[in-house]
Protein backbone atom coordinates (compact mmCIF):
# COMPACT_ATOMS: atom_id res chain seq x y z
CA UNK A 1 0.00 0.00 0.00
CA UNK A 2 1.47 3.18 -0.87
CA UNK A 3 0.59 6.88 0.96
CA UNK A 4 -0.13 9.97 -1.05
CA UNK A 5 2.46 12.34 -0.32
CA UNK A 6 1.74 15.28 0.86
CA UNK A 7 2.41 18.61 -1.11
CA UNK A 8 5.41 20.69 -0.04
CA UNK A 9 4.91 23.68 1.75
CA UNK A 10 7.15 26.03 0.47
CA UNK A 11 7.62 29.69 2.47
CA UNK A 12 7.61 33.11 0.69
CA UNK A 13 11.39 33.52 0.76
CA UNK A 14 11.47 29.99 -0.86
CA UNK A 15 8.87 30.82 -3.62
CA UNK A 16 10.29 34.23 -4.40
CA UNK A 17 13.59 32.49 -5.10
CA UNK A 18 12.51 29.54 -6.94
CA UNK A 19 10.25 32.21 -9.31
CA UNK A 20 13.25 34.33 -9.56
CA UNK A 21 15.73 31.37 -11.16
CA UNK A 22 13.10 29.69 -12.86
CA UNK A 23 11.90 30.54 -16.79
CA UNK A 24 8.40 29.78 -15.51
CA UNK A 25 6.26 32.38 -13.64
CA UNK A 26 4.18 30.73 -10.83
CA UNK A 27 1.43 31.95 -8.27
CA UNK A 28 2.19 31.39 -4.75
CA UNK A 29 -0.67 30.53 -2.22
CA UNK A 30 -0.32 30.27 1.16
CA UNK A 31 2.67 28.46 0.95
CA UNK A 32 1.53 26.28 -2.48
CA UNK A 33 3.44 27.07 -5.44
CA UNK A 34 0.71 27.14 -8.67
CA UNK A 35 2.60 27.30 -12.09
CA UNK A 36 0.71 29.23 -14.47
CA UNK A 37 -0.02 28.36 -17.92
CA UNK A 38 0.08 29.92 -20.78
CA UNK A 39 -2.79 32.20 -22.31
CA UNK A 40 -4.16 32.18 -25.54
CA UNK A 41 -3.51 34.56 -27.91
CA UNK A 42 -6.48 36.17 -27.33
CA UNK A 43 -6.11 36.63 -23.66
CA UNK A 44 -3.13 38.06 -25.07
CA UNK A 45 -4.02 40.53 -27.12
CA UNK A 46 -6.83 41.59 -24.70
CA UNK A 47 -4.98 42.53 -22.18
CA UNK A 48 -2.43 44.31 -24.60
CA UNK A 49 -4.97 45.93 -25.68
CA UNK A 50 -6.34 47.21 -22.53
CA UNK A 51 -3.10 48.20 -21.18
CA UNK A 52 -2.24 50.30 -24.70
CA UNK A 53 -5.68 52.33 -23.56
CA UNK A 54 -4.72 52.66 -20.16
CA UNK A 55 -1.43 54.03 -21.39
CA UNK A 56 -2.73 56.63 -23.84
CA UNK A 57 -5.62 57.63 -21.32
CA UNK A 58 -3.16 58.04 -18.40
CA UNK A 59 -0.62 59.72 -19.72
CA UNK A 60 1.05 62.41 -18.30
CA UNK A 61 -1.00 61.48 -14.97
CA UNK A 62 0.48 59.96 -12.38
CA UNK A 63 -0.06 56.26 -12.67
CA UNK A 64 2.32 53.37 -14.06
CA UNK A 65 0.85 50.59 -16.04
CA UNK A 66 1.87 47.30 -15.87
CA UNK A 67 0.99 44.09 -18.21
CA UNK A 68 1.27 40.22 -17.04
CA UNK A 69 4.85 40.08 -15.50
CA UNK A 70 4.93 42.59 -13.04
CA UNK A 71 4.48 40.61 -9.58
CA UNK A 72 1.72 41.89 -6.91
CA UNK A 73 2.35 41.21 -3.41
CA UNK A 74 -1.06 40.51 -1.34
CA UNK A 75 -0.39 40.33 2.29
CA UNK A 76 -3.03 39.39 4.19
CA UNK A 77 -4.06 36.30 2.37
CA UNK A 78 0.26 35.71 1.46
CA UNK A 79 -0.53 35.46 -2.15
CA UNK A 80 2.01 36.76 -5.05
CA UNK A 81 0.79 36.51 -8.31
CA UNK A 82 0.86 38.38 -11.47
CA UNK A 83 -2.51 40.45 -12.48
CA UNK A 84 -2.91 40.29 -16.26
CA UNK A 85 -3.07 44.35 -16.24
CA UNK A 86 -3.12 46.75 -13.24
CA UNK A 87 -2.41 50.32 -13.03
CA UNK A 88 -0.44 51.26 -10.03
CA UNK A 89 -0.95 55.19 -8.35
CA UNK A 90 2.95 56.66 -8.30
CA UNK A 91 5.10 56.98 -5.90
CA UNK A 92 5.20 53.24 -6.80
CA UNK A 93 5.55 51.01 -3.43
CA UNK A 94 7.50 48.28 -3.19
CA UNK A 95 7.32 44.93 -0.76
CA UNK A 96 9.90 45.87 1.67
CA UNK A 97 13.41 44.72 0.92
CA UNK A 98 12.05 44.07 -2.88
CA UNK A 99 12.34 45.43 -5.93
CA UNK A 100 10.08 43.46 -8.50
CA UNK A 101 7.11 43.42 -6.43
CA UNK A 102 4.65 45.75 -6.07
CA UNK A 103 1.43 46.39 -3.20
CA UNK A 104 -0.40 49.19 -4.42
CA UNK A 105 -2.90 48.85 -7.27
CA UNK A 106 -5.68 50.63 -7.51
CA UNK A 107 -6.79 49.16 -10.47
CA UNK A 108 -6.39 45.36 -11.67
CA UNK A 109 -7.66 43.67 -14.80
CA UNK A 110 -8.25 40.14 -15.23
CA UNK A 111 -8.82 38.13 -18.74
CA UNK A 112 -11.17 35.38 -17.75
CA UNK A 113 -10.18 31.83 -19.45
CA UNK A 114 -11.76 28.57 -18.03
CA UNK A 115 -9.41 27.28 -16.31
CA UNK A 116 -9.11 30.64 -14.05
CA UNK A 117 -12.76 32.31 -14.33
CA UNK A 118 -14.39 31.15 -11.24
CA UNK A 119 -10.87 31.51 -9.12
CA UNK A 120 -11.03 35.17 -10.76
CA UNK A 121 -14.30 35.94 -9.59
CA UNK A 122 -13.88 34.26 -6.46
CA UNK A 123 -10.77 33.81 -4.03
CA UNK A 124 -8.68 36.12 -6.33
CA UNK A 125 -10.85 39.01 -5.80
CA UNK A 126 -11.82 38.57 -2.82
CA UNK A 127 -7.69 38.67 -1.68
CA UNK A 128 -7.03 41.75 -4.34
CA UNK A 129 -10.12 43.39 -1.55
CA UNK A 130 -7.55 43.08 0.95
CA UNK A 131 -5.28 46.05 -0.28
CA UNK A 132 -6.06 48.72 0.70
CA UNK A 133 -5.49 50.65 -2.44
CA UNK A 134 -7.68 48.00 -4.76
CA UNK A 135 -10.96 50.31 -5.55
CA UNK A 136 -11.37 49.26 -9.42
CA UNK A 137 -11.58 45.77 -11.04
CA UNK A 138 -12.14 44.53 -14.15
CA UNK A 139 -13.02 41.20 -15.65
CA UNK A 140 -12.84 40.50 -19.17
CA UNK A 141 -14.08 37.97 -21.07
CA UNK A 142 -11.74 36.19 -23.99
CA UNK A 143 -14.84 34.25 -25.43
CA UNK A 144 -17.59 36.52 -26.04
CA UNK A 145 -18.08 40.72 -25.71
CA UNK A 146 -18.47 40.85 -21.81
CA UNK A 147 -16.69 43.04 -19.50
CA UNK A 148 -17.32 42.93 -15.40
CA UNK A 149 -16.40 46.23 -13.64
CA UNK A 150 -16.30 46.57 -10.08
CA UNK A 151 -15.98 49.93 -8.29
CA UNK A 152 -15.29 49.91 -4.85
CA UNK A 153 -17.83 52.38 -3.32
CA UNK A 154 -17.19 52.49 0.80
CA UNK A 155 -15.83 50.01 2.82
CA UNK A 156 -16.88 46.42 2.03
CA UNK A 157 -19.13 47.80 -1.14
CA UNK A 158 -18.50 47.08 -4.17
CA UNK A 159 -20.72 48.04 -7.02
CA UNK A 160 -21.29 45.99 -10.81
CA UNK A 161 -21.82 47.22 -13.98
CA UNK A 162 -21.51 44.52 -16.98
CA UNK A 163 -21.05 45.82 -20.37
CA UNK A 164 -22.27 43.66 -23.83
CA UNK A 165 -22.55 46.21 -25.59
CA UNK A 166 -19.20 47.03 -27.50
CA UNK A 167 -20.37 50.28 -28.67
CA UNK A 168 -20.40 51.73 -24.92
CA UNK A 169 -17.74 53.25 -23.40
CA UNK A 170 -16.62 52.14 -20.06
CA UNK A 171 -15.87 54.84 -17.45
CA UNK A 172 -13.11 54.09 -14.79
CA UNK A 173 -13.76 56.21 -11.37
CA UNK A 174 -10.97 56.11 -9.92
CA UNK A 175 -9.05 58.39 -13.06
CA UNK A 176 -10.77 60.27 -15.22
CA UNK A 177 -10.53 57.81 -18.56
CA UNK A 178 -13.12 56.32 -20.96
CA UNK A 179 -12.18 52.81 -22.64
CA UNK A 180 -14.45 51.92 -25.33
CA UNK A 181 -15.35 48.25 -25.32
CA UNK A 182 -15.27 47.64 -29.00
CA UNK A 183 -11.32 49.20 -28.45
CA UNK A 184 -10.44 46.34 -25.49
CA UNK A 185 -11.47 43.71 -28.27
CA UNK A 186 -9.97 45.29 -30.97
CA UNK A 187 -8.40 42.31 -33.50
CA UNK A 188 -10.51 39.81 -31.41
CA UNK A 189 -12.74 37.32 -33.60
CA UNK A 190 -16.01 36.74 -31.53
Amino acid sequence: MTQALEPKIYTSQEYLELEIASQTRSEYRNGAIIPMTGGTPDHNELAINLAALLKSSLRGKPYRIFATDQRLWVPNRNIYTYPDVMVVEKPLQLQTGRSDTVINPCLIAEVLSKSTQDYDHGEKFSAYRTIESFCEYLLIDQYSIHVEHYVKTAANQWLLSEYYDPHITLSLNTFDAHIPIIDIYENIDI
